[in-house]
């Protein structure tokens, strides 16, 4: 009798891979659209700020909005993402996250910004947690490393959507038009490259536990991870008004100050993989403290608008591999599942993006916008300092 033939393990990752390929697009541009849309916010800061008439530190409380939803969100992302799978949830919470930016300056009321920061914050991070999930998924089932290809497409994203902002006033459109356009195109790209992406196969037991804050090993790395997230933050949310206020920069050239930042950061991420075989981790977190830091001060110390855009860059490139680096370490903490360590270093990472905004804004409204991109610095080089005691044995 004929025994029924048994598929290959080479056959069935041929049966599988154009499915996993499929997702793998899907989820870059997933991350892309993201990058977009914060980018698209970035850009804005500068017209939001006009548009309601606020001071430096007012607006840096619209921004902890933001934050409060996102760390809100967070605490409930693994068991929505879990229960719907990512596929539903990137889809849903992704529209509502454009739906939030295109309606930045549909009001004059400061309390309808808040709410609009609110629900991006909020909805924001549900997407990412999404993506996220999706992203562990197919690295898992392809069997080697993606995490900062994935992560370089939100900094790709990123690029594109400053470079649109910059080329609004050659296009002759209004930043309402702007808006609506932009986030029309990504919630249109999401709910394409949402049907193509892979549901999570089981729901994980973790992801139903609220997230806690972490001790001993954790927390350094947490901390570290919220100074990183800090300085990343200040460059989406100042660069582009540090460049208009401090550099007297147009509304094109300080559009800039975003794209050179994520391009860096985009170029960091997608030769990531490549740096991180080929030198220990401490030793990368330690220069990349410093590239970081050199950057920032080289922006600060010298007033030109270029020397500015260049030491932006060199901010991207020192911040683009920190967190993998340190959500990587926390995956291999003894006695620490590797989800519940990511995810602590994550939730002390979100309160540093919470903390980062109002703390440079009020720096900037007593003094200047300068002294509170300090901050950056001070940063950085406290990365470079703790590196080695952080990663020890890395």
């Amino acid at each position: 009798m004929t025994q029924p033939a048994v598929p290959s393990a080479a056959a069935a990752s041929a049966a599988v891979a154009p499915s996993l390929a499929g997702a793998s697009i899907a989820l870059r541009t997933q991350f892309f659209v993201m990058g977009v849309l914060f980018a698209t916010w970035g850009v804005h800061v500068p017209i939001v700020k006009a548009h309601y008439g606020l001071g430096e530190q007012t607006l840096a409380l619209a921004m902890l909005a933001s934050g409060v939803g996102a760390l809100a969100a967070l605490a409930y992302a693994g068991r929505i993402v879990g229960r719907y799978g990512p596929r539903a949830v990137a889809a849903v919470m992704g529209c509502i996250s454009c739906a939030a930016i295109a309606g930045l300056e549909a009001s004059t009321q400061y309390a309808a910004l808040i709410a609009v920061m609110l629900v991006f914050g909020s909805f924001g991070s549900l997407f990412d947690v999404s993506l996220s999930a999706e992203a562990s998924e197919i690295e898992r089932l392809s069997g080697k490393p993606m995490m900062s290809g994935f992560h370089g497409m939100f900094s790709l994203g990123g690029m594109a959507g400053a470079g649109l902002g910059s080329a609004v006033p050659a296009l002759g459109l209004s930043p309402v038009s702007h808006l609506l356009l932009a986030t029309g195109l990504c919630a249109a790209a999401i709910l394409v490259a949402s049907r193509a992406m892979l549901p999570l196969p089981e729901k994980q037991a973790e992801a139903k536990q609220p997230l806690s804050l972490p001790r001993g090993p954790l927390l350094l790395l947490g901390v570290l991870a919220s100074m990183g997230l800090i300085a990343e933050g200040a460059m989406y949310d100042w660069s582009v008004l540090f460049m208009k206020q401090e550099r007297a920069s147009d509304a094109s050239t300080a559009a800039l100050a975003y794209a050179s930042f994520s391009a860096a950061m985009a170029a960091g991420r997608f030769g990531g993989d490549w740096v991180r075989a080929r030198l220990a981790p401490r030793r990368l977190l330690r220069a990349s403290g410093v590239l970081a830091a050199a950057g920032m001060a080289l922006a600060l110390a010298v007033p030109s608008p270029l020397v500015a855009l260049a030491g932006f860059a060199l901010v991207g490139l020192g911040l683009s591999n920190v967190v993998p680096m340190l959500f990587s370490a926390a995956s291999q903490v003894p006695g620490v599942s590797p989800a519940h360590g990511i995810a602590a270093v994550s939730g002390v990472g979100y309160l540093g993006m919470m903390a980062g905004p109002p703390l440079i804004g009020l720096v900037a409204e007593h003094s200047s916008l300068t002294a509170g991109l300090l901050v950056v610095v001070v940063f950085a080089m406290f990365m470079a300092v703790s590196a080695k005691r952080a990663l020890r044995g890395a």
